[in-house]
């Protein structure tokens, strides 16, 4: 049986934690999401329903990993016992399948770190960024080049003990990401017309909430804190028995809800001073924002900081995926971890790159009326994701509730009434929340939805 590790401190533990769940979802998702669903309407309901539900679901996640001590499946089958087993794989397969994309858009990261430092691609034409992104995304050497890098960098980081690697670039990294941030604000805050963004983000117009936009946030909630596919259940199994479960839990969601919101405070008071558009979708970090620095002073080294930010949010959180695998290998098949390490990235970059040239070669290449690259981020975060916190909310709250209830308690000194709470969120209002986000879709999605969902509990 190999020896699992610990996190060394807690402050190492959070700052992973935090990294795994900021991820690029704070700097690229959130700022376009928030620009197509009015800002403020969208950005309000999601930090209510993070502070609640969604960290409701972190703490039964993490509850699930310190008391199982081990990979997700091995957590599941000691605490619900073999039947559950079938979670785990598919929880592990999630990951896999998360990572496969989203190292395709973590290259892209490095890919314009490079070009900012070289001077390229800072023009405020759009056609030109348009067609500068289409140069990269559809050469599949180039492509694919970005892509194996990334998925190096993250594999040098887990290839070490969970204290030595992921920890310790945690400890450098997040606080670097957050300067970084902070520089980027400052830089866009001060721009003439930059309070027409701040108004944007944080002025309530009731008149442009939508069901579409609080849907949006309820999904955003779900993807910003990393539930759903085991990496927070593994971060959790290398937790002490002594840690405060919901403190640390409260600390994550705030530093990721916080990451977030800089995320827009980075590029909305920009984007409003340049008077450009704020709806463009998911092209506003990598179409939108080079223009902004070709039209500032020293625009160059600003678009340099931006991007590190974006290469740094994408390894803090890749490093959680990869390692939800490696830990799967290492336990399940004993295999040393580095040898672990190499054997999921190359599986990683092997499919991944079908994702990957999926903007290129494969571009006409679809099923169900979407690129590979889109059925994965589709199948993991509309559907594998959602399904594996129904099963985390059942396991905890109704499968082994009472196992689960003092595992929170331990390190913490929580009252009756807030294990009631507790309970009813994740019993009731999360399981609530998740099956919306599930039948929003189209019908097609819902009885693809409803065909895992029959398939899986028989």
């Amino acid at each position: 049986m190999t020896e699992r590790s610990n996190w060394k401190s807690r402050l190492g533990f959070i700052l992973a934690s935090a990294g795994a769940a900021v991820g690029l979802g704070a700097i690229w998702k959130f700022p376009y999401l928030a620009g197509s669903n009015g800002g403020s309407v969208f950005m309000f309901p999601y930090i209510v329903i993070s502070f609640t539900i969604g960290l409701a679901l972190l703490i039964a996640e993490m509850a699930i990993g310190r008391a199982g001590k081990g990979n997700i499946v091995s957590a599941y089958t000691r605490i619900g016992g073999k039947g559950w087993a079938f979670f785990g794989y598919i929880g592990v397969l999630t990951g896999f399948c998360v990572l496969c994309f989203y190292s395709a858009i973590g290259g892209w990261t490095i890919s314009y770190t490079v070009d900012a430092i070289l001077g390229n691609g800072l023009v405020a034409d759009q056609n030109a960024l348009g067609a500068h992104f289409g140069a990269l995304v559809s050469n599949p050497y180039i492509a694919i080049g970005y892509q194996a890098l990334f998925l190096f960098f993250t594999g040098w980081v887990v290839a070490y003990d969970i204290s030595k690697g992921i920890e310790r670039l945690s400890k450098v990294l997040m606080p670097l990401l957050f300067v970084l941030v902070l520089i980027v604000i400052v830089r866009g805050v001060t721009i003439p017309g930059a309070e027409k963004g701040l108004s944007y983000l944080f002025s309530w117009s009731p008149e442009a909430f939508s069901w579409e936009g609080l849907l949006a946030a309820m999904g955003f909630t779900f993807f910003s804190l990393c539930v759903g596919c085991g990496c927070m259940l593994t971060y959790g199994s290398y937790l002490s028995k002594e840690s405060n479960l919901i403190t640390g839990c409260a600390w994550i969601t705030f530093l990721a809800t916080a990451a977030s919101i800089l995320g827009g405070l980075m590029i909305m008071p920009a984007v409003f001073a340049f008077n450009l558009n704020p709806s463009a979708g998911p092209g506003l970090t990598f179409m939108t924002m080079p223009a902004v620095f070709a039209q500032l002073p020293a625009g160059q080294l600003f678009a340099i900081a931006f991007y590190l930010c974006l290469v740094v949010a994408a390894i803090t959180s890749s490093v959680s995926l990869l390692e939800l695998v490696v830990a799967f290998m290492v336990e399940k098949w004993q295999m040393p971890r580095v040898r672990a390490v190499i054997a999921a990235s190359f599986a990683l970059l092997f499919v991944g790159s079908f994702c990957g040239l999926s903007f290129g070669p494969l571009a006409d290449f679809k099923i169900a009326g979407r690129t590979i690259f889109d059925n994965f981020d589709f199948l993991t975060s509309n559907l594998s994701l959602p399904i594996g916190g129904l099963v985390v909310c059942m396991l905890v709250g109704l499968k082994a509730w009472k196992q689960m209830r003092e595992e929170i308690r331990l390190g913490s000194h929580v009252s009756d009434t807030f294990m009631q709470v507790f309970r009813f969120m994740i019993t009731v209002a999360s399981p609530i929340l998740i099956l919306t986000i599930l039948i929003s879709g189209t019908v097609a999605d819902q009885v693809i939805m409803l065909v895992i969902l029959i398939t899986s509990w028989l």
